[in-house]
Parts: structure tokens; C-alpha cells; sequence
């Protein structure tokens, strides 16, 4: 069998690349293509070395654990011990099942040309074989998970948020709303909706009651948050298009699976209306404000 070190270099940067597209994808997180890259290039460089070197240390378990981890890191960079571990969990959920993926179809198409050898598959194989092993495993893999995150507990879809605004402070309960992509237009800030009502106690009423006329940009004094103030547009709740009045916070604190984020960086729509017909949330929350900490200046998390 005559194998190219560079062709299962290429092979193995391609399934890497995969792999980890299909663990950000599961766990929301945000794909950075640079660091998918340089992380599936240390993952291909281990395997290489593991095919030209005699040396027994470097098919060691604890050296290919340690080297997960790094791939990890260097791919998402987890803010905190437990979602550092639930990368490490669907990473490797993720890989097992595309190896299982590629391997099967390996063994129909072509089992003369597979080598197994210290754990990494290489082989004179087509590569439309292996192109086609990471799609069906992707496909696999997502589908799988979307139909598990349908079930995910209740109190899963809930967090507890404290709104800071000029040494006010006031505590909502909000939703997990994967369909909150709400942005200012301008900064690119993200919005989190938020009842007028549950802010009575943070708000001057000067603005609570005035806030179609500030939307239409009637002339009403503001005082000190005059440069707080944004205008939203949406396409939900309830109208295909419309303006949220938003609101720039000094700082959020979101309670959520027992970690406290303290947000900078974050802008409260104002709904005018209820978003719980059971008072259960009064507030909507995206799931990439919690995820993506590097964008949102995430200054803590305990």
C-alpha cells in the first residue's frame, strides 16, 4: 500500500474541520474559521507524526486526552471549567460518530485499502469516500441532537437577569430564545426584550410613557439618557415590521445553569405588551449573548 503524508494531512484537516463545525453547531457556538483551522492543523499534525514516529509516547491515552483538550481550546476557547467539559463531551460524541460514519462506508466500498494504525485510519481510499463520511456524520450527528434539545428540561429555557441603569437595579426572569438575533442596526449591540412594565423601578416614566412618542421622534427630555437611546426594528412579535425603543444598560448579570455572566455591552428593547401569558418570563434572552463572550464583553462568570 503506497499512502502520501500529505494527502492524510489534508484528509485529516478536512474531518477535524468537521468535527468541530458540527460541535459548534450543536452548541450554538460561534464558529471562528481561523482557530477551526489552526485547531484541525494540530489535530493533523499529531497524526502525522503518529504515522511517521516509532515512539511509543506519542500514541500514549493521556497524550491524545491533553491533545483534545488543546484542539478544544484553540477551536472555542470555553469561558469556564463546565462549558469546557461540554465541549470535551459532544467533541468527542461528535468524532465517535463520524469515525463510526466513515469507517462503514470505508469497509463497503474498499476494506483492502484500510489501515488502522495507533488509533488513526489511513488508507489509499477515494477521497470522495471520506467527503462523504464527514456530511453523512454531520447530517447524522445535528439531527440527532436537534431532536434531543427538544426535550431538554424546562428549567433549561429559563434564566434569572439583574438590569443595571444609573446605580438602578431591577431582576426579570427571562426565556432562552434561540430566534433572538435582535442587534442594534449601528454598534451591533444585542437586544434583550424586556416588558415595559417589570420596568417601573429602573426607568424614569418619562420615558415608559412616552415611548411611541420617542420612537417617532417627538421631542421629549431624556436628561442623562439621551445617549442610551436606540431604535430596534423587528420583524416578530407580533407585526412583520416594526421599532423596539432600546435602552443601553451599564451592565446585565444573567443567571444561567449556575454560572453568573456580568454583560457589558447590552441593550434592553422595550416591549409594550406581554411576552408570557402565564407571567412565567418577561423577558427574551438570545442564547449567542451567553455563548459568544468574546463579543459581548462578558467582564466575569462565577
Amino acid at each position: 500500500m503506497t499512502l502520501y503524508v500529505d494527502i492524510i494531512f489534508l484528509e485529516n484537516i478536512f474531518m477535524n474541520s468537521i468535527i468541530l463545525l458540527a460541535t459548534g453547531v450543536i452548541l450554538k457556538a460561534p464558529i471562528r474559521i481561523l482557530r477551526n483551522l489552526i485547531a484541525s492543523t494540530i489535530g493533523s499534525i499529531y497524526a502525522i507524526i503518529i504515522y511517521v514516529s516509532n515512539i511509543e509516547i506519542y500514541s500514549n491515552f493521556f497524550l491524545k486526552l491533553v491533545l483534545s483538550f488543546a484542539i478544544i481550546y484553540v477551536a472555542f476557547k470555553p469561558v469556564n471549567i463546565k462549558s469546557f467539559l461540554k465541549y470535551v463531551v459532544i467533541f468527542y460524541l461528535t468524532s465517535f460518530t463520524f469515525g463510526g460514519v466513515a469507517f462503514a462506508l470505508l469497509y463497503f466500498v474498499s476494506p483492502q485499502d484500510i489501515l488502522l494504525q495507533d488509533g488513526v485510519l489511513i488508507g489509499t481510499y477515494p477521497m470522495k469516500i471520506i467527503l462523504a463520511g464527514g456530511i453523512l456524520g454531520f447530517i447524522i450527528i445535528t439531527i440527532s441532537f436537534k431532536n434531543i434539545k427538544g426535550r431538554l428540561n424546562k428549567k433549561d429555557m429559563f434564566c434569572n437577569i439583574t438590569l443595571n441603569s444609573s446605580n438602578k437595579k431591577t431582576k426579570i426572569t427571562a426565556i432562552i430564545d434561540t430566534g433572538n438575533f435582535l442587534r442594534d442596526p449601528i454598534t451591533k449591540i444585542p437586544v434583550i426584550v424586556v416588558e415595559k412594565d417589570k420596568l417601573k423601578e429602573l426607568l424614569p416614566f418619562i420615558i415608559l410613557d412616552n415611548v411611541t412618542n420617542i420612537i417617532n421622534g417627538k421631542n421629549v427630555e431624556l436628561g442623562e439618557y439621551a445617549s442610551k437611546i436606540r431604535a430596534i426594528p423587528f420583524k416578530s412579535l407580533g407585526k412583520e415590521n416594526g421599532l423596539l425603543l432600546g435602552i443601553k444598560m451599564d451592565e446585565v448579570e444573567v443567571d444561567y445553569q449556575d454560572t453568573n455572566y456580568q454583560i457589558k455591552n447590552v441593550i434592553i428593547g422595550i416591549y409594550n405588551g406581554t411576552l408570557s401569558r402565564n407571567g412565567k418570563y418577561s423577558g427574551l434572552i438570545g442564547l449567542d449573548i451567553i455563548n459568544n463572550t468574546e463579543e459581548f464583553a462578558i467582564i466575569s462568570h462565577n
